[in-house]
């Protein structure tokens, strides 16, 4: 069921937001993979971070001036989840065809914005923050809107509660009152990740503010900026914007995009860019680095404890428990967190939070599938979940969606055995289609085209027990596709 959310729209028709969910990170593993990243959990809340912050911007622009960028591997999922909560006619998704950092993506947005709407201001946000008080956050950008228009490239400094080794900073210069507002200061200088002892002396000067990495300008301002700092960037943003809707647009994305350099746009734009204000915010911020951000965000119970999921603990204290539906029990923990899932536990101290990443790297020499993706993976179809794996074996139980169908297909080196459980199967082997029954079975004999299919109004639930010498997901010739997938080569499920 689609709940449809939308914005009140007080910035009027010029305002567009742009939210940044091109990013894998794995902070947040072994619930965050590579497939799965940090802005499609729920790590806070009953939504996943990309739909909160989808819900967020709706209060500065209805979904058609909302753009998210993102890179090929997450487009699904992403239309997927927020067409959970909204209904997304009209709403743009932005594809890149390879990750290039932050410069290239909100240049993209940019120039799509520019076609759109000459003139207009655009809100560059992350997909993976939180941010606890909207009331609060929609006032900022009220204020950053209105030095946009004035002609500033403004960012987002939040007030810091602390000194904060994790963040980059932004130097206050002096307020810019009738210039742009009494509550925006220009920028004196932006400041990379401290020390301890110095960003102690940052907090004491009240002179710092975190860089919260929200901006706001007009997209001619940057777009400008970039002309000025990063001609051979800006160049190719022309190419591509001359595109927009033409045939060849997407194969002039692929080309020139691919092209860039990767660049972040604070290094490479803001730094030395001539026009820059800050506004100063307080908004219940939070950029969920690691595990240990929960302690900002979460109810805790009577001995400081977040548990989530099927947890039984006995006498733990200050600890983060985090479960899904199998049980996990837990004695006595101090300062510990637990996250398991089901084919992954991750057991650490709070102080040892940020170190998931040396996990992370060590996965990475293993080239481990823990690191990939979940035991449950969602397709344009429906999804399968991976049951068991062994020597020459794989079982796994796959739902298709009622009227939907898989790739017509083939695998070169394994045999497919389908039990269904519930629905009917409509199933195609070479030249022969047919109907498979709950509690009948049917064979698919390696190097042969076959197709599964769901003409039922129920989900369709099979057991399929693959067989052969190689048994990943990247032996499968497609021959046909109805979700835009590239045809007679190989790819990932």
């Amino acid at each position: 069921m689609k709940i449809r959310k939308t914005g009140n729209n007080k910035r009027g028709g010029d305002v567009y937001a742009v939210i940044l969910a091109g990013g894998s990170g794995t902070r947040f593993w072994p619930l965050s993979r590579e497939m799965k990243p940090k802005q499609m959990l729920k790590v806070f809340g009953d939504e996943t971070m990309i739909q909160q912050t989808v819900t967020r911007v709706s209060r500065l622009a209805d979904l058609k001036r909302i753009y998210v960028v993102t890179g090929g591997k997450y487009a699904f999922d992403m239309r997927r989840q927020i067409a959970e909560v909204y209904d997304n006619s009209g709403f743009d998704l932005l594809v890149e065809p390879v990750g290039k950092n932050t410069a290239p993506a909100i240049g993209l947005a940019a120039i799509h914005i520019r076609k759109k709407s000459p003139g207009a201001v655009m809100c560059v946000m992350p997909s993976d923050h939180v941010i606890m008080q909207p009331e609060a956050f929609e006032n900022v950008i009220s204020k950053a809107v209105g030095a946009a228009r004035k002609g500033y490239l403004t960012t987002i400094g939040i007030v810091p509660g602390r000194p904060e080794t994790g963040y980059g900073y932004i130097k206050k210069g002096a307020a810019l009152g009738k210039a742009a507002g009494k509550e925006v200061f220009s920028v004196a200088g932006f400041v990379e990740k401290p020390d301890f002892r110095t960003a102690e002396k940052y907090i004491a000067t009240g002179e710092y503010l975190w860089n919260s990495g929200i901006f706001v300008w007009k997209a001619d301002d940057i777009l400008e900026e970039i002309k000025r700092q990063q001609p051979d960037l800006y160049k190719g943003l022309l190419a591509i914007e001359k595109s927009i809707g033409k045939k060849n647009e997407h194969e002039t994305l692929e080309k020139v995009f691919t092209g860039f350099n990767s660049l972040s746009v604070d290094y490479g734009i803001m730094e030395h860019a001539e026009k820059v204000a800050v506004v100063p915010a307080d908004m219940g911020w939070n950029d969920v680095g690691s595990w240990r951000a929960l302690d900002d965000i979460s109810e805790k119970d009577g001995a400081g404890n977040i548990i989530t999921g099927n947890v039984v603990d006995v006498g733990s204290r200050n600890s983060i428990i985090y479960a899904g539906e199998r049980l996990v029990a837990t004695i006595g923990l101090e300062e510990a967190v637990v996250v398991d899932t089901p084919d992954a536990t991750l057991i650490c101290n709070k102080n040892n939070t940020q170190d998931v990443r040396k996990v992370v790297d060590a996965l990475k020499k293993r080239s481990a599938g823990e690191l990939i993706d979940h035991t449950t993976v969602y397709r344009p179809w429906g999804s399968y979940t991976l049951l068991e794996v062994g020597a020459r074996y794989k079982i796994k139980r796959i739902e298709v969606s009622s009227g939907a169908k898989l790739s017509s297909q083939m695998h070169r080196h394994r045999s497919e055995h389908w039990v269904v459980v519930a629905g009917t199967a409509t199933v195609t082997v070479g030249d022969r289609t047919y109907n498979v029954h709950p509690n009948e079975s049917t064979y698919v004999p390696v190097s042969t085209m076959h197709r599964l299919e769901n003409h039922g109004r129920v989900p369709l639930q099979l057991i399929e027990v693959q067989n052969g010498d190689y048994i990943e997901e990247d032996d499968i010739v497609r021959f046909d596709d109805e979700y835009g997938r590239s045809t007679k080569a190989k790819k990932r499920g």
